[in-house]
C-alpha cells in the first residue's frame, strides 16, 4: 500500500495495486501545468482510497481529461480520462522509498528545448 498527499496535506490517500514504472510525459500541456516534464505511475481508480479530499479539485484540460490538484498549495496530483477506469498518480507526491524506475517518455516530439533525455527508458515520440 503506497500513501501520498500533496505539499500541505489538504489532499492525502492511499493506492494499492501501483504499476512499477514511471512514464515520464514531455507535452506542452503537462509542461505548462506542472512547470516542467510531468511523471505519472498508473492505477485503476477503484483502488485510491482518499483519507482526506478537503483540497481536491478537478481542472477539466481537455475535452477527454482532467487534472486533479490541491486548491490550498496548488500540487499537481492526478491525471485522468474521462470515464476511465484508472488514474494517472504523480508520483513524487508518493512517500519514500518508491521502488519505482522509469519505464518510458511520452509525447517526446513536444520536448522542451533546455534539457535532453539522458537515461535509457525507450522514447515515444507521441502516445
Amino acid at each position: 500500500m503506497a500513501k501520498g498527499s500533496c505539499d500541505c496535506s489538504a489532499v492525502s490517500f492511499e493506492v494499492s495495486g501501483l504499476g512499477a514504472e514511471v512514464t515520464i510525459c514531455h507535452c506542452g500541456q503537462c509542461r505548462r501545468t506542472s512547470g516542467h516534464q510531468w511523471a505519472s505511475i498508473h492505477a485503476s481508480f477503484d483502488k485510491v482510497v482518499f483519507t482526506n479530499e478537503q483540497g481536491l479539485t478537478w481542472y477539466k484540460s481537455s475535452a477527454f481529461a482532467k487534472r486533479g490538484f490541491c486548491k490550498s498549495c496548488g500540487s499537481s496530483l492526478f491525471y485522468r480520462m474521462n470515464d476511465d477506469d484508472s488514474i494517472s498518480i504523480a508520483p513524487g507526491c508518493l512517500d519514500q522509498p518508491t521502488g519505482l524506475t522509469i519505464g518510458k517518455h511520452i509525447f517526446v516530439k513536444d520536448k522542451a528545448d533546455y534539457y535532453e533525455i539522458i537515461d535509457d527508458a525507450p522514447q515515444i515520440e507521441t502516445y
